[in-house]
């Protein structure tokens, strides 16, 4: 299924912690996220998530299994997606990727996304 990942200013992924969540493109803006670090020679997805972006992350941004990888400066990326194939993407975000802060496994049938 093709999406849309969204990048920040001069075409460069957005650092998690200066995304501005008052921004209107955060109004009504459902889908689904990645978080991932740069860790020098090891970068890695750190969270997957889905629902209102503006909300989950803002909950990344407290999150203290999260933030414990902000030394490696984290990288945030979100897509819209229908609510009816986000369990699904999520499903499949989270088994390609295998993400470092893990939410329980999603009993659905995984949704094939394009990867940012």
């Amino acid at each position: 299924m093709p999406v849309r990942w969204v990048k920040c200013n001069n075409d460069d992924w957005c650092p998690l912690s200066t995304v501005k969540l008052s921004h209107p493109h955060f109004n009504d803006m459902e889908g689904v996220y990645l978080i991932w670090h740069d860790g020098g020679r090891e970068p890695a997805v750190v969270a997957v998530g889905e629902g209102y972006i503006r909300d989950e992350l803002r909950a990344a941004k407290r999150d203290p299994a999260i933030q414990a990888y902000h030394h490696l400066k984290l990288y945030v990326t979100w897509a819209r997606v229908a609510t009816r194939y986000r369990q699904g993407v999520l499903a499949y975000l989270a088994a390609h990727y295998e993400p470092k802060v893990s939410r329980p496994a999603l009993l659905v049938e995984p949704v094939a996304v394009e990867l940012p």
